[in-house]
């Protein structure tokens, strides 16, 4: 894979260019390839880049196991299991991550593979290397990135492009309440409605919870803990109680949203407890950085959206997350020093 670092586009509609000439040039497969645990926003990048793709006639291959609460947007078909082999003369396109972080990227071994890469994606922490580039930090989510994208491979937006990338901006946004939400944020959804993008469908098949949601949400109401005055809101849910619950895994990743809006709080941290390695989901407000956090135990993400795995038992990642905690309240409560 080229470790060149692409500097040399430094303005959004050069790298919007140089992305869809890179896709267009390519004459053999494309393999569309997003973060693991997908979230709306990746999963709707994909599918529209893929159902775009697959208009103009390409070849693309689309691995990407799907989490139960996102089940209901592919067609039958559309998307794959994990690769086991590259397509010979394959292109990688890696959306909504950084394509140099191979262990957050799902569906391929991005270690095994030395062909051309497009990498799109809105992450402040990406090392910007790809043969073709587009990274814009500013941008509130990656399927807003690829509407541009598709314009400029003139290929015109229809219900079946505009839904799933209406999903990704709605996932990143959380549904236009999130302060990355911008004017040009709900202009550019609002192309999407008129190209017949199904919005009430989309929230009705998200906001779906199974039973086992509630079951465990009384584990992890249990578990809460309020620290630093309320301003730090943790729960935690291990194997035990999933067990408990006759839940799993993919039930827990909403619950942080839930900690999120109690009142007085800025950060809200979900913590999965593995045994032997501890996943944290970090969300954040009033000028804490959920992104500095999560750097500092090793991962990524955005300012009010992030995470990290530390491989460490509960004991050892907790102590790690409280240091980080620590030095982010203090940074945000100091008062910005004059420029000389």
């Amino acid at each position: 894979m080229t470790q060149t670092i692409n500097s040399g586009l430094d303005d959004y509609p050069a790298q919007v260019s140089a992305v869809a000439q890179a896709l267009l040039a390519h004459d053999g497969p494309t393999v569309v390839l997003a973060h693991e645990n997908p979230d709306g926003d990746a999963v709707g990048s994909v599918l529209g880049l893929t159902r775009a793709l697959r208009e103009l006639g390409r070849e693309v291959y689309a691995p990407m196991p799907l989490p139960r609460y996102l089940q209901f947007l592919p067609e039958d078909g559309e998307l794959e299991g994990p690769l086991e082999t590259w397509p010979e003369g394959a292109l990688a396109a890696v959306l909504d991550v950084d394509n140099n972080d191979f262990s957050r990227v799902g569906g391929a071994d991005m270690a095994a593979f030395s062909g051309p890469v497009v990498n799109i994606d809105h992450h402040g922490t990406n090392l910007r290397r790809a043969d073709a580039l587009l990274v814009d930090p500013s941008q509130p989510a990656t399927a807003m990135m690829l509407v541009d994208v598709l314009d400029a491979l003139n290929v015109p937006l229809t219900e079946a492009l505009a839904t799933p990338l209406l999903l990704g901006m709605i996932t990143d946004t959380g549904s236009f309440q999130f302060s990355n939400t911008t004017p040009q944020t709900l202009r550019t959804a609002a192309r999407l409605l008129e190209a017949g993008a199904r919005l009430n469908w989309l929230n009705e098949q998200r906001l779906q919870n199974p039973p086992t949601y509630y079951t465990l949400l009384r584990e992890v109401l249990n578990s809460m803990e309020f620290q630093h005055d309320g301003q730090v809101v943790l729960a935690r849910v291990n194997e035990a109680m999933l067990e408990r619950a006759g839940g799993n895994w993919e039930d827990v990743d909403p619950y942080v949203n839930m900690l999120r809006n109690a009142e007085g709080g800025k950060l809200a941290v979900l913590i999965k407890d593995f045994g032997d390695k501890v996943k944290f989901s970090l969300r954040s407000r009033g000028g804490v950085s959920a992104q500095n956090i999560a750097v500092a135990l090793g991962g990524g993400g955005h300012v009010p959206a992030a995470g990290a795995t530390v491989e460490a038992p509960y004991a050892e990642a907790r102590e790690l997350l409280d240091q980080a905690v620590i030095a982010e309240l203090a940074r945000a409560q100091t008062p910005p020093q004059p420029q000389e």
